[in-house]
């Protein structure tokens, strides 16, 4: 049994019943030969990895009354059938119908009885490819973590040996409500922070009911920890910097619903590279200078374009690869105005340049790995509280935070990878959605391109599939403000079914028979 950690934890108390706190990836393969059966091949892939990986044969165990940070236990009752599930799409099998159950499979909470991950076999796409969706929820793993997790499931040939049936593991009981308030209430003694959170006699209470003595005198072992916190924001301690004003709102900068949009685009990354080289910036800055001018001609296009520039928050990870456990979460975060209040795209880049300094300057001036650490010293039940509080009285609507977006950009592998001999063509991340924070884009590095993955709340942007555009469309212009040489032609959109036009539909529906709205039972 392990106890998570308050930066893990803080995943789950995000969660509302429209916020989901679980990250997502959906990997497209080539079918290796037209026999190929994909569902087979992942289900002994992961059966073979179960014993082998924590995280796939952990579930949780939440503590009474929301007093600590719950527990991972290996589950008594593990059900791989429940874990890896197949859907066939309907003909023809597009791109855009491959989003629609994406947003539906991550419009979905996850079962917290159950280890917290799912896979899904999608087959059916038209170019005869198959995808694989992952769903790990965030207390699982980060996005570096997420990343290691690819490698292990993946090979590194296509001719790699099947699959065995993996190191042997044993399961653990579920510990009891008594056994949980027990250990509950020795941390709140070693924890000043948490037991000033909860009344003292119900403390007391709770520790005769559980037979614990003596519960106050442990409170001085946290004296080290007071002394940290206490120092945060003194001007002889760590100094944090973080925006003392709102963001300019934007359309998606609303409470959010359950339901989700999704789209992808791709480019070569070598094409990125030439503009890199032109403009004098970083990857990282063309990038952001490509999600810049994306999002400025979104809102233009809305009517919509504030005059002071958008920001951004950037996760930023701390880990320096010394971790005695890489499953759970080491990431910080910095925030970078987009200069989406500029007309020039090669502007963009250098302003995008120096707010990504800017940034980084401010990210080193805060103790981020120390500041992870502190979040040992929330309380849960006031965090999951304090959440659904907002969520209920729609804070969103009426404040709007520091920042417009969430912009990640994630170093992937750089040789090919494969699922039992399928080789693996895309990576397109599907990130998560706030309260507030309706858009989320996130870039992942695969061999020679970029793929973008957009994920919006289905109210707020209900176009994504045009965001997604305008991002590619802005490297065209990037490449003729610059005149940098193309090296390799632009990257064609994935072919999709487009709007469904209503004229179309009424005259397919009159071509065949008559509408309930000519019948006389329609009339009044």
């Amino acid at each position: 049994m392990k106890q998570l950690t308050g930066l893990d934890a803080a995943f789950l108390y995000m969660e509302t019943p429209t916020t989901f706190g679980h990250v997502n990836g959906l990997m497209i393969f080539e079918r290796p030969t037209p026999d190929y059966n994909p569902y087979a091949a992942v289900y002994a892939k992961y059966a073979s990895l179960v014993g082998e990986l924590e995280p796939l044969r952990r579930r949780l165990v939440e503590v009474p009354f929301g007093l600590d940070h719950p527990y991972w236990v290996a589950d008594p009752n593990f059900d791989l059938d429940f874990h890896i599930r197949e859907i066939h799409l309907a003909r023809p099998g597009l791109v855009d119908q491959l989003a629609e159950q994406v947003c539906r499979i991550v419009g979905r909470p996850m079962d917290r009885t159950r280890p917290l991950w799912e896979v899904y076999v999608i087959d059916g796409l038209a170019d005869g490819r198959w995808a694989l969706l992952t769903k790990y929820h965030h207390a699982t793993i980060d996005g570096a973590s997420g990343q290691l997790m690819l490698q292990i499931v993946t090979d590194t040939t296509p001719d790699a040996p099947e699959p065995g049936t993996g190191p042997s593991w044993e399961p653990e009981p579920i510990p009891t409500d008594t056994e949980l308030l027990r250990l509950a209430l020795i941390h709140l003694a070693a924890n000043p922070f948490k037991a000033l959170r909860v009344q003292a006699r119900i403390v007391r209470q709770l520790a005769d009911a559980a037979g614990i003595h003596g519960v106050s005198g442990a409170a001085g072992v946290a004296g080290t920890a007071v002394k940290r916190v206490a120092q945060l924001g003194r001007a002889d301690g760590p100094k944090i910097s973080l925006p003392r004003t709102a963001a300019p709102p934007t359309p998606w900068n609303k409470k959010i619903t359950g339901h989700r949009r999704f789209a992808m685009r791709t480019s070569s990354l070598e094409n990125i590279k030439r503009l890199k080289a032109a403009t004098g910036g970083t990857v990282n800055d063309v990038v952001m200078a490509i999600c810049a001018g994306g999002l400025r001609e979104y809102l233009l296009a809305h009517d919509a374009l504030p005059d002071r520039p958008l920001r951004a928050m950037v996760p930023v990870s701390i880990r320096t690869g010394d971790e005695a456990d890489p499953w759970t979460n080491r990431v910080s975060a910095t925030i970078a105005e987009l200069p989406t209040d500029c007309a020039d795209p090669v502007e963009r880049v250098a302003r995008c340049h120096e707010a990504m300094q800017r940034a980084k300057r401010a990210h080193e001036l805060v103790p981020a790995a120390e500041l992870v650490d502190l979040t040992q010293y929330s309380a849960p039940v006031l965090a999951t509280a304090a959440v659904r509080l907002a969520s209920r009285l729609r804070l969103a609507d009426r404040v709007t935070l520091p920042f417009n977006v969430v912009i990640s950009n994630v170093p992937g592998p750089r040789q090919p990878l494969y699922f039992a001999g399928a080789k693996l063509c895309h990576q397109f991340p599907v990130s998560i959605v706030t309260d507030g924070q309706g858009l989320n884009i996130t870039v992942v590095s695969y061999l020679d391109r970029l793929d973008f993955g957009f994920i919006a709340d289905r109210d707020l942007i209900p176009d994504v599939w045009d965001l997604a555009d305008m991002h590619i469309a802005e490297i065209g212009r990037l490449m003729d403000a610059t005149g940098a040489q193309w090296a390799q032609p632009p990257q064609p959109a994935f072919p999709r079914r487009g709007p469904v036009k209503l004229a179309q539909t009424v005259t397919k529906l009159r071509a065949g028979k008559k509408t309930p709205s000519t019948t006389g039972a329609g009339r009044r």
